[in-house]
């Protein structure tokens, strides 16, 4: 009968590529504080002997797993990606393994997810947004999970966090928009009722209004979960209940890019006979034609930032802090005056 081969060992590793014990450990724990050349003899050694390091036994003796849990709202569009990407990445240089779940917008598989996630042993949770119920900061205060919020910016909130002022952001468009002379707003947004984000965004659009001398209960508002199919039945919409309307607002480009699509198929010209206005600055902004007028969020910049903090929260016992980035317009293409301004001057 044959006998099965012993699993590599750290000592193996250490030997195949001509380094210590405590070299490889570095490598596979903090790498950022290991040479390129070493720690690519190291790599290329655990993958030739194919080996696993016991995370059982190594969480046991530190108290820690090295896994951050990342709880986001979906995976079906780019919105995410950046700054998931580059928290991940950053993670990496802390040693930290990213553990993701997707709640689909729904807030008991979110609570279920965090709780999974904290289960299993995570040492760290970050969340998108601080809307929630309280019933799951308190459990994770129970469990001492170091939490932090991202993709929002809230001083009076109670949870530390790494992102943007999404009211703040959204204003800065909407007095762009106002300021050429539109007076016939419409906003498609995704449904409010449990997304912070996305209800900051759609008051900000009140406030500018309430500035500008408008009405704000003649914004003609559809609610409707982020896709292209679904910005594109939006705007069909509002044109059938509203069409003085001259400008639409996007929550976000994803629904952007759909109402666009939509404009041209019904052969309107944005932006002379429609304004349409994004959110986020994701890549397909800058893919459409025309250009998409949208406001720029500091994707990578949040994600490393939310990474560090939250690396810092868990190895060090950092105290939690709050972090406000900076998000710019990006003033392009499907943003100009309504026709009958354009005529008067």
């Amino acid at each position: 009968m044959k006998q099965s081969r012993p699993a590599p060992t750290l000592q193996d590793v250490a030997v195949y590529a001509g380094v210590s014990t405590a070299t490889v450990s570095r490598c596979m724990n903090t790498p950022a504080k290991v040479t390129a050349k070493t720690r690519t003899r190291v790599e290329d050694a655990i993958e030739t002997l194919g080996y696993a390091p016991n995370f059982g036994a190594r969480a046991m003796a530190a108290q820690r797993t090295m896994t951050i849990g990342a709880v986001i709202p979906t995976m079906e569009n780019a919105v995410f990606a950046k700054g998931l990407q580059a928290f991940q990445d950053e993670l990496r240089q802390y040693g930290f393994t990213m553990l993701v779940a997707c709640s689909s917008y729904r807030p008991k598989l979110e609570a279920e997810q965090i709780r999974a996630l904290v289960g299993r042993g995570a040492d760290g949770i970050l969340l998108i947004g601080h809307e929630r119920d309280p019933a799951i900061y308190r459990f994770l205060d129970a469990q001492k999970v170091p939490t932090l919020v991202t993709w929002a910016f809230d001083d009076t909130a109670p949870r530390p966090s790494v992102g943007f002022d999404n009211r703040k952001a959204m204003a800065k468009l909407a007095q762009h928009v106002t300021k050429l002379d539109h007076r016939h707003l419409a906003m498609i947004t995704a449904p409010v009722a449990t997304n912070d984000r996305a209800a900051a965004r759609l008051a900000a659009v009140g406030d500018v209004m309430d500035a500008e001398g408008l009405v704000r209960a003649d914004l003609f508002v559809v609610e409707t979960p982020y896709s292209i199919d679904n910005g594109a039945a939006a705007l069909d919409l509002i044109l059938q209940q509203r069409p003085e309307t001259t400008v639409v607002i996007c929550g976000n480009d994803v629904l952007a890019v759909g109402a666009l699509r939509q404009a041209r198929g019904m052969g309107l010209s944005v932006p002379d006979d429609l304004s349409i206005t994004g959110f986020d600055d994701i890549d397909l902004a800058v893919v459409t034609h025309p250009l998409l007028t949208t406001v720029h969020v500091p994707h990578r910049q949040m994600g490393r930032a939310a990474a560090q903090m939250l690396a810092d929260m868990v190895l060090t016992g950092a105290p939690a802090t709050k972090v406000e980035l900076a998000t710019t317009v990006k003033l392009r293409d499907t943003l100009g005056y309504p026709r009958q301004s354009q005529a008067a001057r």
